[in-house]
């Protein structure tokens, strides 16, 4: 089901080119040097063509939400998702949103100098200056209020969200979000799903940030439940203006 982007009037960086792509289900913000509409839409067509050639032939690689073996000679989207999928243990189109984010945002880097891709709350991002990046997190009174500070030199990275009360993303906990970092968006994508299926309560931050910690190749995690927070790794929060959003 489509969901309007009602959020994306608040994440525009006012130094660069941004526009939004379109290719079936696939409907992706960007933002860049200049306007790359064409050369995304062929990006997303070609991932897109390549996974659901793969799924034709191995369905259980798009019902399944358990960690899933691939085909050697499997396209890097479909490796990269099980990989992800692996680590988080979880499903591997759990990481689908995250993966194609960041193969077509590299794919834009070949024409632009910074990229900016969100796939419906998941992030790629190679930028020449610092960045925030809002946590939207529905009614929870840091819903608007807070942002991650991301630096120059931390990217390419990616950023993933997910939610179990906000969206029409599958999900089996109940967090307002759960916001995870990593180097690999696609990985980031697949643990976001996999911590915010542990938090039902309040209670249950504790047990999803020890989740995340054994999680290879993450480089933090935050955790938003009604009015508690829990944040662990290299992350920097900083406040925001719940009506503008972040300024850059």
């Amino acid at each position: 089901m489509y969901q309007p982007r009602d959020y994306r009037h608040l994440i525009k960086p006012k130094d660069l080119v941004t526009f939004e792509v379109t290719v079936k289900e696939t409907d992706l913000f960007i933002a860049a040097n200049k306007e790359l509409v064409s050369e995304a839409a062929a990006s997303i067509l070609k991932y897109r063509n390549q996974l659901e050639e793969y799924i034709g032939d191995n369905p259980l690689f798009q019902s399944t939400l358990r960690p899933c073996e691939v085909n050697t000679d499997a396209p890097r989207i479909v490796h990269d998702m099980a990989l992800a999928g692996a680590k988080a243990k979880v499903g591997p189109m759990a990481a689908v949103a995250g993966a194609i984010a960041e193969l077509v945002g590299r794919e834009l880097l070949e024409y632009s100098r910074e990229v900016i891709v969100e796939n419906g709350g998941d992030i790629f991002l190679k930028s020449k200056r610092p960045r925030r990046v809002g946590v939207f997190a529905g009614k929870s009174p840091f819903g608007h209020g807070l942002a991650l500070e991301i630096r120059p030199d931390e990217t390419p990275l990616g950023v993933c969200t997910s939610s179990g009360t906000i969206g029409h993303s599958r999900s089996f906990g109940r967090a307002d979000a759960t916001v995870v970092v990593s180097k690999s968006t696609a990985l980031a994508d697949a643990a976001a799903t996999g911590v915010c299926n542990l938090i039902k309560v309040k209670g249950d931050i504790v047990e999803g940030i020890e989740y995340a910690k054994g999680i290879d190749g993450l480089q933090g995690v935050l955790i938003v439940k009604d009015d508690k927070l829990g944040v662990w790794g290299d992350l920097r929060l900083v406040g925001i203006d719940p009506v503008r959003g972040p300024s850059r």
